[in-house]
Formats: C-alpha cells, sequence, structure tokens
C-alpha cells in the first residue's frame, strides 16, 4: 500500500481510540494532534495524513492516535496519557518517540512525566505546560461559539489565531465557506477536549522530563503565546528550543522545514 498507510483501531476499556499508521521503519513515533481532534478524528485518514511524515518512513513507523471515541465527562490530560500508554500497550509497543502539536503536546507531557520507561525522545510544538490567558480565553471562546452552534465563527477565530498574516491574505477569501463544512453532529468531543485544556497544569512536574525535548514554538502564536515554549524550556533539563519568526499556531503547517528539524532531532 502507498506509504504502507492504514487505518487501526485499539480496544480501551468500553470503546474504541482509533489511529493512522504509516511506514514501515523499526522505530516507531507517536504524534498527538491537538484540539481539532474535538471536531474530526484521524478515522480513515492514513493516506491523507502521511504525507509530511514521507522523510521518516523507511527508518519509523509514525502512529498518529485521536483520543478515544467516548470520553467521559472531566476527563483530563493526565488521564488521555493513561489511555495513551494502554493503547501502546495493546498494540505491543515498548519505546517510541512522542509528538504532540498544541493539546497533543500537553498530553505527551504527562506521558514523558508518568511514563517515562516508554519514551525514548519528545517533541513538544506550540503547546504550554499550564493554562495561561490567553489559553484561557481563546478556548472559553471556542467553546461559547460551539455552544451557539456557530460553526463559521469557530472555524474562522481558530484560523485567524493560528497562522500568520501572510497566510491568511491568501485564504480570507475562502470564509464564507468555511461554516458550511466540517460541523460535527455534536460537539461533545469538542467540549470534553476543550474541557481538559482549561483544567491542566503540569508545570511544577516538567522537571520529571527526563528524555531529550525539542520544543517548537511560533514567535507570533495567538493562541498559547510564545511564552508557553519558553516555559517549557526554562524547566525541562535535557532540552533544546527552537521559535519560527513570523509565525504562530500553525507553524507546524506553514513551516517548511519543520518536520526536517524533527527529523533530524529524532535521529
Amino acid at each position: 500500500m502507498f506509504w504502507h498507510a492504514k487505518n487501526g483501531c485499539v480496544t480501551i476499556g468500553d470503546t474504541k481510540m482509533h489511529y493512522a499508521s504509516f511506514g514501515q521503519g523499526s522505530k516507531v513515533l507517536i504524534v498527538l494532534p491537538g484540539l481539532s481532534d474535538g471536531l474530526t478524528t484521524v478515522k480513515g485518514k492514513a493516506l491523507l495524513l502521511a504525507k509530511p511524515f514521507a522523510r521518516f518512513l523507511k527508518e519509523y513507523t509514525v502512529y498518529m492516535f485521536s483520543r478515544k471515541n467516548e470520553m467521559p465527562e472531566g476527563y483530563s490530560i493526565r488521564e488521555m496519557a493513561a489511555d495513551q500508554a494502554k493503547a501502546l500497550k495493546v498494540l505491543g509497543i515498548k519505546k517510541v518517540s512522542v509528538m504532540g502539536v498544541s493539546q497533543g503536546g500537553m498530553i505527551a507531557q504527562y506521558i514523558a512525566i508518568d511514563y517515562p520507561e516508554l519514551v525514548e525522545k519528545l517533541v513538544i510544538a506550540v503547546s504550554a505546560p499550564r493554562v495561561n490567558e490567553m489559553i484561557q480565553s481563546n478556548v472559553s471562546g471556542w467553546m461559547k461559539m460551539a455552544q451557539q452552534g456557530d460553526h463559521r465563527s469557530l472555524m474562522i477565530d481558530t484560523t485567524e489565531k493560528g497562522y500568520s498574516e501572510k497566510y491568511l491574505k491568501k485564504c480570507r477569501r475562502l470564509y464564507p465557506m468555511l461554516g458550511m463544512v466540517g460541523k460535527p453532529r455534536t460537539y461533545d468531543r469538542f467540549f470534553r477536549n476543550a474541557e481538559a485544556i482549561l483544567a491542566f497544569d503540569a508545570y511544577e512536574e516538567l522537571h520529571k522530563i527526563l528524555c531529550p525535548t525539542y520544543i517548537i514554538g511560533g514567535a507570533e502564536d495567538k493562541t498559547v503565546g510564545v511564552n508557553a515554549s519558553y516555559e517549557l524550556k526554562e524547566n525541562i533539563k535535557q532540552s533544546e528550543i527552537h521559535i519560527y519568526p513570523g509565525l504562530g499556531h500553525a507553524a507546524y503547517e506553514e513551516a517548511k522545514d519543520f518536520y526536517e528539524r524533527v527529523y533530524e532531532f529524532l535521529r
């Protein structure tokens, strides 16, 4: 199959957790997406998601995981990390590198803190060690839009808060169509993920992350703020940092060398 891509799921308790995998390398890279996973999962998207990882696929088997299908009320970031560790056990995976983006980076922190024996290397992209005022304001605002069923405003605001001005100038003409596609049947999954973010705080435990860690941020991040990346750097011992000037929360999409940087760090 092209890129050796496949779609799969594991059973976690009384529900399922979907993943997309690609590559055939002996090393394993786990990728955890952000809050967008609350709107649409990776189910059935292996071929679509594989392309940015083309450089990895001879040496690595890459797994991109969604959160589990049914999330209980009060489901925390730490519990998400615990379920991720369970999923790896089900798949027989004993050692991984982990890359978490945004909310995925929060989950990745707790995987490294609570399951250090699992994690060889850690990449935390456009994320934070705890909720700050910017995160609180943004996530609360998005929850309000979702509660009102205003999908168009939700999509526009997350886009405006994510991308550089140069990118936005090209895509604003598409805004009238943003609310017409991708609206979920229910926002319950989005709310569970958003509520978990608002309760997140791993700051005092960052010293427990002992594996080599690469922190990537955007200087113009309007979603979590660039200071969040520096907080991570200051408190994780074996860490290095790269901040993209002129880019924001979607640096992982806009920066042409993002995946090459991750690849070189993991090597």
